[in-house]
């Protein structure tokens, strides 16, 4: 929690609202190339031009000491973000914009799940209503039996579960080892991980195809520059509901851009797991609030 002299709210939903621009144009690129490359060379191309903008940080890897215990969450870690980055492109290229910026919204559920399976955290009655209530949200948008769930919808589904697994990766190297060598290292070992999904499906891509990946690729390292920028200005309670305009952009931007229909399903079980998100994130602020206030007032030492 940052004190509240230090807080910055405005600059950090100006950073968050920044970041949230880019990412949404991350998803209409991605979008506009699903149809002609396929899932495993968009996500092969996209990371591998993005280490272009890694060059600045390979002094820190090659510092490095790590043990082999560190080893082996960092490649655990690149093998689940590869598979996790090829079922994202797949299902962008597959199922409506709304229906996968709305699932993707299942992460942090994920990661407070594993956070208590893996990690022993306990969740308290309150987080267990909230998760259970963006499971629903989950159901609502798929609607068995009411709708055909497709292959993207099932892919949007695996990927929020391995993306939440390699956050709770991310957070245990976070505190071990130094936080840029943890964004580069993922970098490195994404890109060698999805050679073998690209290479089977390959077809040999036009240079225009190849400057929107660079531009994806410049969009979304620059647009978690930015989302890091806002975390330091002000709290996540304040910059956390600025990323969720990503649904209300992503229902836009699908209906004009891709004649996408508007499915009222998809936005209300959109804003049930956003609203268990804002809930889990806002006692996390209270209980952390606990952590720093004083349970009783301090005394002066005389």
């Amino acid at each position: 929690m940052l004190p509240a002299a230090n807080s910055r709210p405005v600059e950090g939903i100006l950073w968050t609202f920044g970041a949230g621009v880019l990412f949404v144009g991350v998803n209409v690129l991605v979008k506009y190339l699903g149809p002609v490359v396929p899932a495993a060379e968009m996500a092969f191309l996209r990371y591998a031009l993005g280490l272009i903008l890694l060059v600045p940080a390979i002094r820190q890897i090659m510092r490095l000491r790590l043990s082999r215990r560190q080893w082996w969450l960092f490649g655990l870690r690149g093998a689940l973000h590869s598979i996790g980055v090829s079922l994202w492109f797949f299902a962008m290229a597959t199922i409506p914009l709304a229906d996968v910026t709305a699932m993707n919204y299942l992460s942090p559920i994920y990661v407070t799940i594993g956070a208590a399976i893996f990690m022993g955290e306990k969740l308290a009655a309150r987080r267990i209503i909230a998760v259970v209530v963006a499971l629903l949200g989950a159901l609502v948008i798929l609607r068995p039996g009411f709708r055909e769930i497709g292959p993207g919808h099932i892919a949007m589904l695996v990927a929020a579960v391995v993306f939440a697994g390699s956050y709770l990766l991310a957070k245990q190297l976070t505190d071990e080892t130094d936080p840029v060598a943890v964004v580069t290292m993922l970098s490195l070992l994404v890109t060698v991980g999805l050679i073998p999904l690209a290479a089977p499906v390959w077809v040999t891509p036009t240079w225009f195809q190849v400057a929107i990946l660079f531009a994806t690729a410049i969009f979304a390292t620059v647009g978690h520059y930015l989302m890091t920028l806002g975390f330091r200005a002000a709290p996540i309670t304040v910059t956390q509901p600025v990323t969720f305009l990503q649904l209300v952009w992503a229902v836009a931007l699908g209906a004009i851009l891709f004649h996408e229909p508007v499915d009222p399903y998809v936005v209300l079980g959109g804003l049930m797991i956003i609203g268990a998100i804002s809930f889990i994130t806002w006692r996390e602020a209270v209980a952390k609030r606990k952590q720093i206030t004083p349970p009783f007032p301090t005394q002066k030492m005389h």
